[in-house]
C-alpha cells in the first residue's frame, strides 16, 4: 500500500479482514481526506462493488447509477432497471451470491449521504441489506463513507430505528498531523526542513489533497504562490466547494466560520449568536455540532467557567488562512509581499498557536505526562481601570497532577532572546494568571520555539520546561 500515515486506521480496517463475521463500517471525514483513497488501498484485493453517490442528482438518478455500476461489476444478462431501491439491493444480493471463495467481500458504498434522496425509501433498504442479508453470513464487509460527518453521525451511527447499533465499527480520518504530512511530502520525494513544514500546515493543515500537488525543489513561497494566487491556482476557489460539498444550507455555517475566523480566541454560543444574527432556537446547536463532529472546530473550556462559557475556537488552518489573506485580497496577488507586511507575522503567531491545539497529544508526550488527564485552553485577561494591566497565554495544559504548564509558543526565525524585559513580562503573566484564577497549582512556563531558546539567566529563571517544534513531529 502507498499510504503516509494512517498506522491506526489501517490496522484496524486489516483486522476485520480476519474477523469470523461480516462488519458494517463506517468512515466519515471532511472533503479532500483521503477516505475514498484509504479505503480502495487497504481493501484493493476485496472489494466486490464500490459505487458513489451521486452529488445534488435525483432519486431516478441514483438509483440508475447504482444499477449501472452494478452490471459493469456482473458480467452476463443485464437485469431490468430497478424501480426502488428494495429492487437494487436485491440485485447486489444475486451479486454477491455468485462470487466465488470464501475470502472476505467489501461492498464500499461511497458518498452515502448522496443517495439518500427525499422520500427515496434508502436507509430503510440498507438497513434491510445488512440486518436481513450481510448479518446473517461471515464474509461481508459493508463499507459506508462520505465527507458529511454530521449526516453519517446523526442518519447511521445513532440512528434510532432498523439500522440502531448496527454499525460494527466508525473511524473518522482527521488530517494528517505534521509527522504525517512530512511524511506524505517525503512518499512524493518533497523534502522540506520541519520550519518549512510547520509554515506550510499552518496555511493548508494536513489535507492530503491540498498537499499533493506540491512540486519538489520549491521554497514555501513558490509553493504558496502556486497554490493560491497564480493564475491557475488549484487552492483559490476550494472555499465555497468545500462547504457546500459537506453541508446542507451551508451559507450558515459558512457565517459562523466566518464570525469566528474574526476572534482568535474563540466565541461563546451567544457571541456566535450576535456576530451572525443566527436564531438560537434556529438549529444552531446542530450546526455547531456538524463543524465540530467535520474537525473545522473545536470546543474549549475556558478555567473555572460554567458551560455557557463555553468556547467555539475555528482550528481548521485552511479556513483561517482563507479568510486572512483571500476572502477579502482583491488586488495582491504576490505571496512574497503579504509574507513581509505586520499582517502576516501577527498572523503567524496565532497559527502556531493553534497548531499546538492540534498536537496536544504531541506536545504532551515531550513533556512526559502522555498519561495524565488535562484541559487545554487559552486565557485572556483584559486591562481595567484599576491597575490597566492585561495578558493573554497562547496555550494553557492544566493537568490532573496539581501542575499548568503555561505555553509561551514563538515562531521566531532564528534562536530566541529572553531577554530581562521579555523575563519580567513572563513573571507578570504567571502572577497575573495565578491571582485572577485563584491558582493553587504547581504552574510551568513552558517555551516552544523553532530553534531554540538562549540560556541565558533570564531563560533560566523563568522557563522550566523547552520544547522544539521537532516534538511535534513525534506519533
Amino acid at each position: 500500500m502507498r499510504i503516509a500515515g494512517r498506522k491506526n486506521e489501517i490496522a484496524i480496517l486489516q483486522s476485520l479482514l480476519q474477523k469470523k463475521q461480516s462488519e458494517f463500517v463506517a468512515l466519515y471525514g471532511r472533503r479532500r481526506i483521503g477516505k475514498t483513497y484509504l479505503i480502495r488501498e487497504v481493501y484493493r484485493q476485496n472489494i466486490v462493488f464500490e459505487c458513489s453517490g451521486l452529488h445534488q442528482q435525483d432519486f431516478a438518478q441514483q438509483l440508475e447509477n447504482f444499477w449501472m455500476t452494478l452490471v459493469e461489476a456482473s458480467p452476463g444478462e443485464k437485469p431490468p432497471v430497478p424501480k426502488t431501491w428494495l429492487q437494487a439491493f436485491a440485485l447486489l444480493k444475486a451479486h454477491i451470491k455468485n462470487l466465488p471463495g470464501s475470502d472476505k467481500k467489501v461492498i464500499f458504498l461511497d458518498e452515502i449521504a448522496w443517495f439518500e434522496t427525499p422520500r427515496s425509501g434508502f436507509l430503510a433498504a440498507l438497513d434491510n441489506f445488512w440486518n436481513q442479508y450481510c448479518s446473517k453470513r461471515n464474509d461481508i464487509i459493508l463499507v459506508i463513507c462520505g465527507s458529511a460527518a454530521s449526516w453519517i453521525i446523526e442518519k447511521v451511527i445513532n440512528n434510532r430505528g432498523g439500522l440502531h447499533n448496527r454499525i460494527t465499527c466508525h473511524l473518522q480520518l482527521m488530517p494528517f498531523t505534521l509527522r504525517e504530512t512530512r511524511d506524505f511530502l517525503e512518499m512524493q520525494n518533497v523534502t522540506l526542513t520541519s520550519k518549512d513544514i510547520v509554515q506550510l500546515y499552518m496555511c493548508v493543515g494536513g489535507v492530503p489533497y491540498y498537499l499533493k500537488d506540491i512540486d519538489r525543489g520549491k521554497s514555501v513561497a513558490q509553493i504558496m504562490q502556486a497554490l493560491f494566487f497564480s493564475s491557475t491556482a488549484s487552492l483559490r476557489h476550494e472555499f465555497s466547494n468545500l462547504y457546500a460539498s459537506l453541508f446542507k444550507n451551508s451559507d450558515l455555517h459558512i457565517a459562523i466560520v466566518k464570525a469566528l475566523a474574526a476572534k482568535n480566541k474563540g466565541l461563546t454560543r451567544n457571541e456566535i449568536i450576535a456576530a451572525t444574527g443566527i436564531k438560537s432556537g434556529g438549529g444552531l446547536s446542530g450546526l455547531l455540532e456538524e463543524l465540530v463532529a467535520c474537525g473545522f472546530v473545536k470546543t474549549i473550556y475556558p478555567i473555572n467557567k460554567t458551560k455557557d462559557d463555553l468556547l467555539y475556537r475555528l482550528v481548521d488552518a485552511y479556513s483561517l488562512f482563507y479568510y486572512k489573506f483571500i476572502a477579502n485580497n482583491k488586488a495582491n496577488n504576490n505571496w512574497e509581499q503579504m509574507i513581509n507586511g505586520q499582517p502576516y507575522k501577527i498572523w503567524t503567531g496565532y497559527a502556531f498557536e493553534n497548531l499546538c491545539f492540534l498536537h496536544v497529544a504531541q506536545i504532551k508526550k515531550a513533556l512526559g505526562i502522555s498519561g495524565i488527564v488535562s484541559n487545554e485552553y487559552s486565557w485572556l485577561k483584559k486591562g481595567d481601570a484599576i491597575d490597566g494591566k492585561g495578558t493573554q497565554i497562547d496555550f494553557i495544559i492544566d493537568r490532573s497532577d496539581n501542575c499548568i504548564n503555561l505555553l509561551e509558543a514563538k515562531f521566531y526565525d532564528g534562536v530566541f532572546d529572553v531577554t530581562k524585559a521579555y523575563a519580567e513580562q513572563l513573571r507578570t503573566k504567571v502572577q497575573l494568571f495565578k491571582q485572577t484564577n485563584h491558582i493553587k497549582k504547581n504552574v510551568f512556563v513552558t517555551m516552544l520555539t523553532v530553534y531554540g531558546a538562549k540560556k541565558n539567566k533570564y531563560f533560566l529563571s523563568e522557563v522550566a520546561n523547552e520544547l522544539l517544534v521537532d516534538d511535534l513531529f513525534d506519533e
